[in-house]
């Protein structure tokens, strides 16, 4: 069971990550995007694990609050950059499909 500044630590490991992903969005380095949102997710899952444990009180739950919306904030980012990037890889991919289907159909008839 952890105390009430090892999960506050941990909350601050998950805004630095957010962070970090932010700067890797930004700079479109989906590799590392990726990565970083492993080990950030793995961070999350001992949060779930350990934060019905732990009681914070007073000034600890404010900075916990405080780090929670900063981690809102740089995720809210994080998906405006990526959401039009996803958009176009999907419209890509459907496109490459749709052509490789026609190309399939009337490749086949013209021989």
């Amino acid at each position: 069971m952890m105390n009430s500044q090892e999960l506050i630590s941990v909350y601050e490991t998950v805004a630095g990550i957010t962070d970090q992903m932010l700067v890797a969005a930004r700079s479109g380095d989906w590799e590392k995007l990726v990565a970083l949102e492993s080990r950030c997710a793995s961070q999350i899952a001992l949060l779930k694990v350990e934060e019905p444990r732990t009681t914070l009180t007073g000034e600890v739950r404010q900075h916990k609050v405080r780090i929670i919306k900063k981690i809102l904030e740089d995720d809210r980012e994080i998906r405006n950059i990526t959401e039009p990037w996803m958009a176009q890889l999907s419209a890509l991919i459907s496109s490459t499909g749709n052509a490789r289907r026609v190309s399939q159909a009337y490749g086949a008839n013209s021989g």
